[in-house]
């Protein structure tokens, strides 16, 4: 898996299946219980509207800041290993999931891999991703905190994105 020297991380989780909360909760538990991942920062949970598929239940979206000594591939395997743990199925393109885990941003790393694109290629599009991004970015990287969020004005689906509640 390889190790890399300490590194902030944001990953955006989501959940639209069954008891939506418990498997944001349950996802974050197994992300905190990693040797090499520690989570440092985490978003209000927000309910969102389902944008592609829209035909299906609305999500519970947020995001976390971690601070991990996985390199990128390494910390995207763990979130696979998670997602599968929680029953992820991957039958549909963007349809409902039980949990949804997406690397957002490693450290300043741009890479276009085809295993992992980095930035996450479809992050500026979508309110749901960049509403929590901005929240938990505030604390530890207000200068691209707020580039995201001038960002977020100029795109489209920001209604759709409404405060549900902490955990």
């Amino acid at each position: 898996m390889g190790l890399s020297p300490r590194i902030d991380a944001y990953i955006g989780l989501g959940s639209n299946i069954g008891d939506r909360e418990r498997y944001l909760a349950e996802a974050i538990r197994q992300l905190e219980s990693h040797e090499h991942v520690r989570i440092s920062g985490r978003s209000a949970i927000y309910e969102t509207d389902p944008i592609g598929l829209t035909d299906q239940a609305p999500f519970l979206n947020m995001a976390l800041e971690l601070e991990t000594t996985l390199r990128a591939e390494g910390l995207l395997a763990v979130m696979q290993q998670i997602e599968q743990n929680l029953g992820r199925t991957r039958e549909v393109r963007w349809g409902p999931r039980t949990i949804d885990l997406d690397l957002l941003l490693y450290g300043d790393v741009a890479q276009d891999d085809p295993q992992l694109i980095l930035p996450h290629p479809r992050m500026m599009e979508r309110a749901f991703v960049l509403v929590p991004l901005v929240e938990v970015m505030q604390k530890r990287r207000f200068q691209q905190a707020a580039e995201l969020a001038a960002h977020l004005e100029t795109i489209d689906g920001k209604e759709g994105v409404t405060p549900w509640k902490k955990i």
